[in-house]
């Protein structure tokens, strides 16, 4: 049984934990983001000390003051991410919907460019690596990296929990490598130091000697922080003390890293980095490969963090109406934990196309960034409205959207250029998971709005007379429709229809359930309310949106519970049967809609149905999302007319 209530105190396990899920992105971005700062022109002082000020300044404001201090504050129930804060204030702001949905689509399109970039920036590192003769051991680390995706993808069946059990230690030893090897470089120059100050970041970024180079460089500094997205998706997993006391080591961790690589650098100038990265040249000789061997681990658990956010956020996605209903496993009764296999293969898949696309890390840098930029805005404007309904005052809400909307703008702005560079690569698939979240939500929508209901009162005697009727051969002794209807009092005709018309069926006991997804995460209620005694019993329950679809197991229990407090004679009704007490049989039906021919849509609403009934015939059917037994289920397909056609040009003729 899942937990029923989040809890957000910190332990030292549940601090190791957070260290193998929570920091992988920004855990391992000095693998790459200095090297993307400098480039391919010549090292020189002002790039060293402006991007570190950046870097320093950008961790400070962006991850730490408004993803660590601020975002973890809007917890869905202990849920985080941006369909997690899309829930707390959808009902105050329907037009957040939009922003929900490109944060979203942009943040799973992010999962795709974030395991190749990390593992591909370490796995080179053995290049450095030669032989007698000075020629290096391994030339292509293509085939490398391709293994490596692809074993961390099967591991995701077995959970985040034992994930972050096996990568809580590594990350600990991969910061602790990172800090001390940066320390002893910033020995060797205590002045590097000074780069804290945010003079030089101004000075980069408006009087760089290659004229507007400087600015451009935010892209590459953008890159220190790109998984502070991740850290508030995977809030839930860890909970965010766990997060925030982490956190204070991480940065310390990242900065001392970050300056000792400066300090190298400053002892370099004039030269081209020519494909060495900073990262590894701060080690020694004697400890390169274990370094390399260390620095690969940590970029397989960089992936891990954008994985299991993006696990996380279909769930959320699938409970708004956002994306389809995919299987999801709870690989364990640990509170959190998710896979999703349709996803697992999209990712995969995604992941060996980049690598096989772009090849080296270097290549990657320009088609890494520009997604999650979008994220971050989104984040911030529904931050903003929630502040708003938490009664903050307007003064410091328009202090948190000046700040941001200007630091992320930039951001945005300056990766922009890296659109031609591979940008595009990112922003098509975006594009095309966006597609999917907008036409499933509207879909959806349409269908809710022209669904019709009828008094479930009015048709209490019709079914008793029904279920009287021993003209018409029994159907079933039990049966079960899943109603959409969430009212008690109500019924949708096509349920009425498909009892009455369609087949008559005859019953003994008619039994109404209604799921009920609430925004909360693990919420498992069920209100019982007999109609008619021994004839028509409707059943609702409340489930959390991180509760498992098992209706079948929980009708069970909740029938159960009615034969003990006696409020249901489940006995066969045959006589013969009746007297050895054999309890009647159980069958469900589930209504699934289809487009019919009859309709007369706007060009817009036709598109949209038809791209929703493609993508349907992928997904699974309604009774597996359920998680009914397939042998009691009877699915039935009804006609879903939207607009009628009013106009036939038919005549008689005599």
């Amino acid at each position: 049984m899942m937990e029923q209530k989040h809890k957000n105190t910190a332990t030292a396990a549940g601090l190791l934990v957070a260290m193998g899920i929570i920091y992988g992105d920004i855990g391992t971005s000095p693998l790459y983001v200095m090297q993307a700062i400098i480039g391919n022109d010549p090292i020189n002082e002002l790039m060293i000390l402006g991007g570190l000020s950046c870097i320093f300044w950008t961790l400070t404001l962006q991850t730490t003051l408004k993803y660590v201090v601020l975002i973890l504050r809007a917890d869905n129930k202990g849920e985080g991410g941006i369909f997690a804060l899309f829930a707390l204030v959808r009902r105050h702001a329907k037009w957040l919907t939009l922003p929900a949905i490109i944060g979203g689509a942009t943040l799973l399109a992010d999962g795709i460019i974030t395991p190749p970039i990390s593992v591909s920036s370490a796995v080179e590192g053995l290049k450095m690596l030669k032989t007698k003769e000075g020629l290096p051991y391994v030339t292509d680390t293509v085939p490398i990296v391709l293994v490596i995706l692809t074993g961390l993808f099967i591991f995701q069946i077995l959970g985040t929990k034992v994930v972050g059990k096996l990568f809580g230690p590594i990350m600990l030893l991969w910061f602790s490598m990172l800090a001390v090897t940066g320390l002893l470089w910033i020995e060797n120059d205590w002045s590097i130091l000074r780069a804290v100050s945010p003079h030089y970041a101004w000075e980069l970024l408006t009087s760089h000697q290659a004229g507007t180079a400087g600015f451009w460089t935010l892209g590459a500094v953008f890159l220190c922080t790109t998984g502070a997205e991740a850290l508030y998706s995977d809030l839930g997993h860890c909970g965010r003390d766990n997060i925030r006391i982490s956190w204070v080591f991480v940065k310390i961790a990242l900065l001392l890293q970050y300056f000792g690589q400066g300090a190298w650098l400053l002892h370099h100038q004039g030269m081209l980095l020519a494909g060495r990265k900073p990262i590894f040249e701060l080690l020694p000789r004697e400890f390169l490969f274990t370094g390399i061997c260390i620095a690969t681990a940590a970029a397989v658990i960089a992936s891990q963090a954008l994985i299991s956010g993006s696990f996380t956020l279909i769930s959320e996605a699938i409970r708004l109406n956002f994306w389809p209903k995919v299987r999801l496993i709870y690989p364990s009764d640990q509170k959190g934990q998710l896979y999703v296999p349709s996803i697992n293969i999209f990712l995969w898949l995604g992941c060996v196309g980049v690598v096989l696309w772009f090849k080296e890390s270097s290549n990657m840098e320009a088609a890494y960034g520009l997604a999650i930029t979008l994220t971050m805005l989104m984040t911030t404007s529904l931050m903003a409205y929630y502040l708003h309904i938490k009664k903050i005052d307007m003064w410091w809400i328009l202090l948190f959207l000046v700040v941001y909307i200007s630091l992320e703008g930039a951001f945005l702005v300056a990766n922009l250029q890296k659109f031609s560079h591979g940008g595009y690569v990112s922003l098509f698939i975006a594009g095309i998971i966006l597609l999917v979240m907008y036409v499933w939500f509207r879909a959806t929508r349409i269908k809710k709005d022209l669904t019709e209901y009828e008094k479930l009162a009015d048709y209490v005697e019709p079914l008793k007379e029904l279920s009287r009727d021993e003209t018409i051969p029994k159907y079933a002794t039990h049966l079960v429709f899943m109603s959409n209807a969430g009212r008690v009092s109500d019924i949708e005709s096509k349920i009425i229809y498909s009892i009455f018309q369609r087949r008559p069926k005859r019953a003994d006991i008619y039994w109404f359930v209604h799921v009920d997804t609430l925004d909360e995460p693990y919420t498992m209620d069920y209100k019982v309310t007999v109609i008619e005694p021994d004839d028509i019993i409707k059943v609702n329950f409340k489930l959390g949106f991180r509760v498992e679809q098992r209706i079948n197991l929980y009708f069970r229990k909740v029938v159960e519970e009615m034969v003990a407090r006696g409020e249901v004679d489940i006995t066969s009704r045959y006589k013969s049967l009746n007297e050895q007490n054999v309890i009647g049989d159980f069958r469900f039906v589930v209504l699934e809609k289809f487009l019919s021919f009859d309709n007369e849509l706007p060009l817009m609403d036709r598109l949209v149905m038809k791209f929703y009934f493609f993508l349907k015939q992928f997904m699974n059917s309604e009774d597996k999302w359920f998680g009914l037994d397939s042998d009691a289920v009877k699915l039935e397909k009804v006609p879903l007319i939207i607009k009628p056609i009013s106009k036939c040009n038919l005549r008689r003729v005599d």
